[in-house]
C-alpha cells in the first residue's frame, strides 16, 4: 500500500494547482474551491486505492482527476440552485519586465476573460482546459465522456462562439 501512496502522492502534486484552478475559476471562492478541490482528490484517492487492489492502472490520472473534479462542481451548484458562472477575473498573469507590455497583456487579457464568462458552461470548460491548463484533445475526450472528433468540434465551436461575443 506504501507503493499506491506514493504513485497516488505523485499525481497530487503534478495535479494539485491546476484542479485548484479550475474549480476556483467556476466557484469564485477561495474557501469553496479549497473544500472542493480536497473532496475531489479523497475521492479520486479512494478509487484509486480500489484499482490499486484489483490491479487496475488509471490510464489517464490527470483526466480522472479533472472529471472528478468537474462533478463536484457540477453537484455543488445542483445543492446550492445556483447557475454555473466562472469567474476568470482572478486568473494571474505571470510578471513581465517591461510594465507597458504587461498592461496591454492586462487589458486584453481582462477583455477575454469578461467575453469567457459569456458563452456556454460547456465552452468554459474546454477553454480553460485547453488552452489554460494545456489539456490534449484525448484528456478532453475523457473528461467529458465524448470521442476525440466531437471533442474537436466542441473546441472549435467554443472558440467561434467566444469569437462572436468579442467581435460584438
Amino acid at each position: 500500500m506504501d507503493q499506491a501512496r506514493k504513485e497516488f502522492g505523485q499525481i497530487y502534486d503534478d495535479n494539485i494547482d491546476k484542479i485548484y484552478r479550475f474549480v476556483f475559476l467556476k466557484v469564485n471562492s477561495r474557501d469553496i474551491a479549497e473544500d472542493l478541490t480536497a473532496e475531489a482528490f479523497t475521492k479520486a484517492w479512494r478509487a484509486f486505492e480500489r484499482r490499486y487492489e484489483k490491479g487496475e492502472i488509471l490510464d489517464n490520472p490527470r483526466s480522472f482527476c479533472y472529471k472528478t473534479a468537474r462533478n463536484l462542481v457540477f453537484d455543488y451548484y445542483r445543492k446550492k440552485g445556483q447557475s454555473q458562472i466562472v469567474p476568470i477575473d482572478s486568473v494571474s498573469l505571470a510578471s513581465s519586465e517591461d510594465l507597458k507590455k504587461e498592461m496591454e497583456i492586462n487589458s486584453d487579457l481582462e477583455m477575454v476573460m469578461k467575453a469567457i464568462k459569456k458563452v456556454k458552461d460547456d465552452y468554459q470548460d474546454i477553454i480553460i482546459w485547453r488552452y489554460l491548463d494545456e489539456l490534449s484533445i484525448n484528456e478532453i475526450a475523457q473528461i467529458t465522456d465524448k470521442s476525440e472528433g466531437a471533442t474537436r468540434v466542441m473546441i472549435h465551436r467554443a472558440m467561434e462562439s467566444l469569437r462572436d461575443v468579442l467581435e460584438a
